[in-house]
């Protein structure tokens, strides 16, 4: 009776107050169980994303400091690979401040049994080329005992035959580009279209021909004879590359210099390339050496994210303006 007694006090004594106290201890429990859970999973989830980041750069840097060949150790004898793919500019895989720094490390390698230089390009600068060619050159008379081979990929044509031209032998596709011995300097002109539309071009200059070829201003026979002048005396400059480089092996004609460019079965018929071949068959069947190694100079990550923000987009834009100025070989 008296254990009865009891509970019913102690039943008395809880009142609502009680209860209401005994949820809410229970929701802030679970408030902070949970919040603790989220600040876990965040702290877990910037550490593998730093993780991952970090292995990415990892992979990054070790991907450029083996292929750009900057403490690149011999490994044997090999076939030592050059690319390049794109217009031979003052940018890009086709500068010569690019090709260069790889051609003398693979040059310089003595594992390195012969070097083969892989071109897909429509042409361009024909400073670039030459500074190339001149390289090229060079390199040869320092290492005689070690071939320099081009193989063509889909174009080798203009500044990227410039190039080609110095090689020992040049291997093509039957379907590929090739030729294409010439220089141009293209442009626009708009004076007509400014007359009928009002417009007054203001141009000031010291210096009679300082406006010389600006597409606002009527071109003078005097300037026009001036740009065929430097075009033709590029061209020469083209033209003994290529004699030089083909010897005998070339079978001229009154087009081969002509700026035409022909395919590739149509280049080995007329002496401007040797035979057909891929980088592969080159290495194996012509080096004997089929291990490969790239020598390519690849752009860094940070270039890489500094032009994809646009960081050459002014540089880029002003080029464009005045190209048509700038004889090409293209």
């Amino acid at each position: 009776m008296s254990e009865n007694n009891s509970n019913e006090n102690q039943k008395a004594n809880e009142g609502p107050g009680t209860v209401r106290n005994w949820e809410r201890e229970t929701l802030e429990r679970l408030v902070f169980a949970t919040v603790r859970e989220q600040r876990a999973a965040r702290r877990w989830g910037i550490f593998f994303k730093l993780s991952f980041l970090l292995l990415a750069l990892f992979a990054i840097w070790a991907y450029s400091d083996f292929y750009t060949g900057s403490d690149l150790e011999s490994l044997g004898r090999h076939t030592a690979l050059i690319e390049i793919d794109g217009t031979i500019d003052d940018e890009g895989s086709g500068a010569a401040d690019t090709v260069i720094p790889s051609l003398n490390k693979a040059f310089a390698d003595a594992g390195s049994a012969a070097v083969v230089l892989r071109i897909n390009s429509p042409g361009g600068s024909p400073v670039q080329a030459g500074i190339i060619v001149d390289e090229i050159q060079r390199l040869k008379k320092g290492y005689p005992n070690k071939p320099l081979y081009v193989v063509v990929d889909e174009i080798c044509a203009s500044g990227g035959y410039y190039i080609a031209a110095a090689a020992d032998k040049i291997y093509v596709n039957k379907a590929s580009i090739v030729g294409s011995v010439g220089v141009l300097m293209d442009g626009f002109g708009f004076t007509g279209l400014m007359d009928k539309l009002g417009v007054e071009r203001r141009l000031l200059t010291a210096g009679e021909n300082k406006g010389f070829l600006d597409p606002f201003s009527p071109q003078s026979d005097k300037q026009k004879q001036h740009a065929l002048s430097m075009l033709n005396e590029i061209h020469e400059q083209f033209i003994s590359v290529v004699r030089a480089g083909r010897g005998k092996r070339l079978k001229e004609n009154p087009e081969i210099f002509s700026g035409l460019y022909w395919t590739g079965a149509k280049a080995v018929e007329m002496g401007l390339a040797d035979g057909f071949g891929t980088v592969d068959t080159v290495a194996r069947e012509v080096v004997k050496a089929e291990d490969i190694i790239d020598y390519t100079a690849h752009e860094g990550l940070p270039e890489r994210v500094l032009k994809k923000f646009g960081a050459s987009v002014g540089s880029g834009a002003v080029k464009s303006i005045y190209r048509g100025a700038v004889p090409s070989l293209r």
